[in-house]
C-alpha cells in the first residue's frame, strides 16, 4: 500500500467503477499542467539489504507513493513506449532501457557482425 491506504487488489476489483473518473482527474491535471498536492507526496522509507543493520550504507531507500500515482506514471511510460517504437525514435541498435534488449543481446548483435566480417575477410 502507498500513502493513501489503497490496497492495489481493491483498485483491481473496482477498475470498471474508478476509471472514469480517475481518468478525468488526469486529464485535467494533464491539460492544467498542475499536479493534484497529493500526488507530490512521498514516504522514503529505509529497507535492509545485507551486513550489518548498523550501518546506512547496507539499507536502501524505497519511495512510498499513492498507488494511483503509480498507475498513472505506468500509463505514461507506456504511451511513450509506444509513441517511441511506432515512429521508429531510436534505432535498433539502441540495447540499454529497451524491453527486451540488455547488454547481453547488445554483445550478441555486436559478435554477430564482427564474425559476419570475418567471414568476408577470410
Amino acid at each position: 500500500m502507498g500513502l493513501d491506504r489503497i490496497h492495489p487488489r481493491v483498485l483491481r476489483e473496482l477498475v470498471e467503477v474508478l476509471t472514469k473518473p480517475f481518468s478525468i482527474v488526469y486529464q485535467q491535471a494533464w491539460l492544467t499542467e498542475e499536479v493534484p498536492v497529493d500526488c507530490k507526496l512521498a514516504n522514503v522509507m529505509l529497507i535492509y539489504k545485507k551486513g550489518r543493520k548498523e550501518d546506512p550504507g547496507n539499507h536502501r531507500p524505497v519511495n512510498l507513493t499513492l498507488v494511483l500515482r503509480k498507475v498513472m506514471e505506468q500509463i505514461i511510460l507506456s504511451v511513450i513506449t509506444w509513441h517511441v517504437q511506432d515512429n521508429q525514435v531510436i534505432r535498433t541498435s539502441q540495447h540499454g532501457f529497451m524491453k527486451g534488449r540488455s547488454c547481453l543481446t547488445d554483445l550478441i548483435s555486436f559478435y554477430d557482425k564482427v564474425t559476419c566480417l570475418v567471414d568476408v575477410v577470410v
